[in-house]
């Protein structure tokens, strides 16, 4: 029996956030999904993202990303009232920028959001296996 282990990684560096960003390319994020908590500083993904970082790549796992000290949230392209709009996240960036992170996240059809972070403090954890995707 093939056992399915859950994964959890942080990033405390842009290095690290670049391998967040790499398991996290062409994962769909449904809009309604994104909650910021600007009282707890704490801005959260779900997403659907494939298994790119093991032999089977057609599996999908549902994952959260958790970014951590965020001071501000701010999107371009993005209607904030389409709550079923699907998403599609194609790289997470980030620049240094008046002594704070931006933490850019790219999606399909120049959709962007923006994180002003004093720290980088990102969590990638996958809840569960979804299913196996057709080809």
């Amino acid at each position: 029996m093939e056992k399915k282990f859950l994964k959890k990684i942080i990033a405390q560096s842009s290095e690290d956030l670049q391998i967040i960003s790499a398991c996290c390319s062409e994962a769909k994020i449904k809009l309604g999904d994104i909650k910021y908590l600007s009282s707890n500083k704490i801005f959260l993904l779900s997403l659907s993202r494939f298994h790119k970082e093991g032999d089977d790549n057609n599996q999908l796992i549902n994952s959260v990303i958790k970014f951590e000290y965020i001071e501000s949230s701010k999107s371009k392209n993005i209607d904030q009232n389409q709550h079923d709009l699907i998403l599609e996240l194609l790289a997470i960036n980030i620049f240094k920028k008046n002594g704070n992170f931006e933490i850019t996240l790219l999606f399909s059809k120049n959709r962007i959001i923006t994180l002003t972070a004093e720290i980088i403090e990102v969590t990638l954890e996958d809840q569960k296996i979804l299913n196996v995707k057709n080809n």
